[in-house]
């Protein structure tokens, strides 16, 4: 182990040297003999044992930051050392994805240590390989950008030796349990103009479907405690999705003199690209998941001279679908009549036991029990903001519909065969700025100022018959006590009901 370590050290350093003095050194390598990209760095950057390389990646994972984040992951900067140095940190960012998501492709942006086109290199001419197997690379799609733009070429040998992309796919390999395919693009160039074209070629495939990786490490080589800094202000910028903040904390850094600081991130044209992609996309949430630097690896590293490792997730998050089965719907009409029963017999009402309901039963949900008597009502309360699951919230407002509704008495045993239950669950609330936004029918409203509230669910305006100034003048007025134009002057919010009842008795 302690030679594949200084191997990949090695192999790291040297290509740091030739990428600096030497940047078409990567034309001077032969072509490999068949199509399939076959790997370069494996047995010194990685195990190249295939079961040994599996049991790494998935220890790293067990170990990392737990994820993954909630929404969908549109996007990973992950680090692409020797496993031993930033294994840690990259498993961190891959545990961030959904396993179970269906990525239809990963298009990996790397940056080029060995060769300088000033454009982007696809890989068309075969798939690639890893001691885990073939990973598939979407050709279609490959080809597509090498013909139709001018900062793409087909031209292989940036990918030859290149090991920023090789090293990433053994994660995809066992983190991802869906099929998908890969894209390689190795931008050989350092100008951002030809970064911004590139992520214009990329964007309509800058979608929900697909998952963006940036490999990059970040500073090169100043001491441990400079690192962190430098890092730490690198990041910060690019998490603003700002590609003039990000540009500018670059310069910013190199403008400091710090000994030894090669660069504050090697790849940092790839994410300068991505920056392109996500720029002006507020739905986009940038999260720092894990840091590291080489200095903090026992026994191997050296904080006189360190490299540094982050993982930086961009995801986008996704409205929580709230739906109930027919199952859960009569579940919960069982639970409302059991209670409106046992309330109006005086009796205690029956144990609830969650290992008896759906998940979504055990969500906590605001929901109302409406009591009605030959279509008149009979009893109304319900719970907005509740701090218990959404069955027993059912219960608790079923008991008080039945019996402390102050504008009718309690429910009477001999009325029980008359009742007819109804249930309306409530999707969480949502401010509105323009009463435009409000769907008579459709949207309940809840009406607040100051301390007073109120609020009529969606059904009050289709059973009325009120337009939308009536709807808020009524609401405004009978319920939160605020006067006929009060809601002029308050918050509105908007929520849905599913609303369900009784089969007539």
């Amino acid at each position: 182990m302690k030679e594949r370590i200084e191997a990949a050290s090695g192999v790291a350093l040297f290509g740091l040297f030739l990428a600096l003095v030497f940047p078409c050194f990567g034309r001077m390598i032969e072509q490999i003999k068949d199509n399939d990209r076959k790997p370069a760095v494996a047995g010194t950057f990685y195990p190249d044992d295939p079961a040994e390389l599996r049991q790494m990646v998935t220890a790293f994972l067990a170990a990392g930051k737990k994820g993954p984040l909630p929404g969908i992951v549109r996007a990973l900067v992950v680090p692409h050392a020797g496993y031993v140095f930033s294994g840690g940190v990259a498993a961190s960012g891959y545990n961030q994805i959904d396993a179970d998501y269906p990525y239809a492709r990963v298009f990996i942006l790397a940056s080029s240590h060995r060769v300088n086109l000033d454009k982007a290199s696809v890989y068309v001419q075969g798939d690639y390989l890893t001691p885990l197997g073939t990973l598939e690379v979407d050709k279609e799609a490959s080809a597509s950008l090498a013909k139709k733009r001018a900062c793409f070429t087909d031209d292989p040998d940036a990918h030859l030796e290149e090991h920023s992309i090789e090293v990433q796919l053994p994660f995809l390999q066992v983190r991802l349990k869906k099929p998908f395919k890969i894209v390689p693009i190795v931008l050989a160039t350092q100008t951002p103009a030809v970064c911004r074209e590139i992520a214009e070629a990329l964007k309509p495939y800058f979608t929900k479907e697909n998952l963006f990786i940036v490999s990059s490490d970040f500073s090169h080589f100043p001491s441990y405690e400079d690192a962190r800094k430098t890092d730490a202000a690198t990041a910060e910028a690019f998490c603003t999705n700002s590609t003039v903040r990000f540009l500018e904390a670059l310069r910013a850094n190199a403008r400091l003199g710090i000994p030894d600081l090669a660069t504050s991130m090697c790849a940092w044209p790839s994410a300068l690209t991505l920056l392109y992609l996500t720029e002006g996309n507020t739905d986009l949430k940038f999260s720092r998941i894990d840091y590291q630097n080489s200095g903090d690896i026992k026994p191997y590293g050296d904080k006189s001279r360190v490299v540094g490792y982050q993982a930086i997730a961009v995801s986008e998050p996704v409205e929580h679908r709230f739906e109930l089965t027919a199952a859960d719907k009569k579940d919960l009409l069982r639970i409302a009549r059991q209670a409106v029963d046992s309330a109006a017999r005086s009796e205690t009402y029956p144990a609830l036991t969650p290992e008896a309901y759906g998940p979504t039963l055990k969500e906590r949900a605001g929901a109302f029990v409406t009591l009605r008597v030959n279509g008149g009502l009979r009893g109304c309360l319900g719970m907005f903001e509740p701090l218990m699951p959404l069955y027993q919230v059912v219960q608790e407002m079923a008991v008080a519909s039945a019996t402390r509704d102050g504008r009718f008495p309690p429910v009477r045993p001999g009325e029980l065969k008359d009742i007819l239950i109804e249930v309306s669950v409530l999707t969480p609330m949502r401010k509105i700025k323009d009463i435009r936004e409000i769907q008579l029918g459709k949207h309940g409203i809840y009406i607040q100022k100051g301390f007073q509230h109120g609020t009529f669910l969606p059904q009050v305006a289709t059973e009325t018959g009120w337009t939308l100034e009536e709807f808020l003048g009524h609401c405004a007025e009978e319920k939160a006590g605020i006067g006929w134009n009060g809601w002029k002057q308050a918050d509105i919010y908007i929520y849905e009901a599913v609303v369900f009842e009784e089969p007539a008795r």
